[in-house]
């Protein structure tokens, strides 16, 4: 396939996205980037939903994890729509009753001022490293089989990548992203549904053929009920799920953003619940077409790399599907990579600029000028950090950032449970140091208890991340042997 014909598809692609944001942009206040005028059609906003869940990462590396644990990640997929109906009857009607831009504003009233400055910062924290991360491998995956035929050096694709994604979303943010979201989304699942087909047809399958390939592999294991020690236990994985979902949707700036921009609340909570049933059969999706690629792979001897996230791309850019399939290829994966990558980067600058900052209580144009900086320096961390992992040059140690850097939500989930479920009031000066001793008690228990039980635990730690804050908040409310309420 011509590298030209890649380049130019590349290139339509970004001026259909830019083409978006100047309709959209024309009203580009400080309420339009952060809330879109809370005029967002809530089943636009559903669809984007579904391409900011999914990353580029998730794009390789959902179909390449069948190998190692089948398709057992399914359970946490179905729990994951449990976490968000719980979203949409417990956390957007407190959401839209207190009327909050930045949903760690909450945080102020019921927990304190350094409790609520302590939420946004692990939000920042862990969005900035988490989305750098995803990008970082995203942009490596695009280097390596698209952008190294031109010689082109990896810091000017990651520069690059960055300055598209500023440029579409500066002037109005949330207003210009649930449209390109909405559009990256449609994409996406549309290539997922080529590969497969493309996958299909090099295994000489009919529909059915290839639904009966799928049932009978041995790679078509679901549920895991037989040995609760093993990470993929169908309990584990379920419930895991449901605070996954609660934490990274609920409690995240990023996704529930997209949320307060819509109208109304019910409009929201249909948002919700459409954007929930739909990410289910995507998922599916991704995780058929890891099958069926190990399936062709046994059938052909075709020799499979180490690294499962290696899978994917490895079929996509080797000429074994086809020529054509490397286009297809890099437009899902842009599309997964950019509607996180926008997202993120819009979350970011709202949740500094309001939690932080304070810009709500400045004069509308001094505001928007200090939003503009904001939106702006956030993209050049974003470069830096990218960079700097690129310096480091090593996948493990990325995962180990990527896996710290998930540890750092479950202060956030005791934060809000202890607030939305008491009536205590914990003394504010502990929230911090209770919030940072947390995710390293954590991480001392993961290590010593694999190492002298033989345990290893899985996403449940992000409830025991909870547990432990909410502990430390209960127990900071304890005052000379009596516990303080809220008034």
């Amino acid at each position: 396939m011509n590298s030209y014909m890649i380049l130019f598809i590349i290139a339509a692609y970004f001026a259909v996205l830019l083409l978006i944001a100047w309709i959209t942009g024309r009203n580009n206040s400080n309420e339009a980037f952060f809330l879109g005028n809370r005029k967002s059609p809530w089943y636009i906003v559903s669809i984007g939903m579904v391409g900011t869940s999914l990353s580029g990462v998730t794009f390789v590396s959902v179909p390449g994890m069948v190998r190692a644990i089948d398709m057992t990640y399914m359970q946490t997929v179905l729990g994951f729509f449990v976490g968000y109906i719980i979203i949409a009857k417990v956390l957007l009607p407190l959401y839209y009753k207190l009327q909050l831009t930045s949903i760690y504003s909450y945080l102020d009233d019921r927990i304190g001022r350094r409790g609520y400055k302590t939420g946004a910062s692990f939000f920042l924290l862990s969005k900035i490293v988490g989305a750098a991360a995803r990008l970082y491998l995203v942009v490596l995956i695009l280097q390596t089989y698209v952008f190294n035929a031109w010689n082109i050096p990896f810091a000017v694709t990651a520069i690059l990548s960055i300055l598209l994604v500023w440029l579409y979303t500066f002037r109005s943010g949330i207003k210009t992203i649930i449209w390109t979201d909405t559009l990256q989304a449609l994409c996406l699942v549309a290539m997922l549904i080529v590969i497969i087909w493309q996958v299909k047809d090099k295994m000489g399958l009919d529909f059915g053929g290839m639904a009966q390939t799928l049932v009978e592999s041995p790679h078509f294991r679901i549920f895991e009920f037989g040995d609760w020690h093993s990470t993929q236990n169908f309990f584990k994985q379920f419930f895991s799920g449901i605070f996954i979902t609660i934490v990274m949707t609920g409690l995240d700036q990023d996704m529930m953003q997209k949320n307060l921009s819509c109208k109304s609340l019910k409009d929201a909570q249909k948002n919700m619940y459409t954007y929930g049933f739909a990410f289910t059969p995507v998922n599916f999706l991704f995780l058929a077409l890891g099958v069926l690629l190990l399936t062709l792979a046994a059938q052909q001897n075709i020799q499979l790399p180490t690294l499962n996230d290696d899978i994917l791309p490895m079929f996509c850019t080797s000429g074994i599907l086809g020529g054509s399939i490397l286009i297809f290829f890099t437009i899902g994966i842009i599309a997964a990579a950019f509607s996180s990558a926008d997202s993120a980067l819009t979350a970011l600058t709202t949740s500094f600029c309001v939690d932080i900052l304070g810009v709500q209580r400045e004069e509308a144009k001094r505001a928007k000028r200090t939003r503009l900086k904001v939106h702006v320096m956030i993209s050049v961390l974003f470069v830096l950090i990218i960079l700097a992992f690129k310096a480091v040059n090593n996948r493990s140690v990325i995962d180990a950032i990527y896996m710290i850097a998930s540890y750092t939500y479950g202060p956030l989930l005791g934060l809000f449970v202890f607030g939305l479920f008491t009536k205590r009031k914990p003394r504010d000066k502990y929230v911090p140091y209770i919030c940072i001793a947390s995710p390293l008690i954590c991480l001392a228990t993961d290590f010593l208890v694999k190492q002298y039980a033989g345990y290893t635990f899985g996403y449940e730690m992000l409830m025991v991340n909870g547990g432990i804050t909410f502990a430390g908040l209960w127990l900071s409310a304890i005052e000379n042997g009596n516990l303080k309420i809220e008034n």
